[in-house]
């Protein structure tokens, strides 16, 4: 097996759990052979947002085919 690692950053502005979430749930509907996710880094943007952002970056890795 093979696998490939990407990075994604999600955010939410309710939680650092929910952005984490929104990452995962969005490579699993468009990566196939997800394996596992890694979560690298935890922030909040505040500078350009009306209220607080918060953003969870995570690593993704996935079986490459063939």
């Amino acid at each position: 097996m093979v696998f490939k690692k990407i990075t994604l950053i999600g955010t939410s502005s309710e939680s650092f759990e929910d952005a984490a979430d929104n990452a995962i749930d969005r490579a699993q509907d468009t990566i196939d052979n997800v394996h596992w996710v890694e979560v690298e880094e935890l922030g909040v943007e505040i500078a350009s947002v009306a209220d607080r952002e918060y953003q969870a970056e995570v690593t993704v890795a996935f079986e490459l085919d063939g």
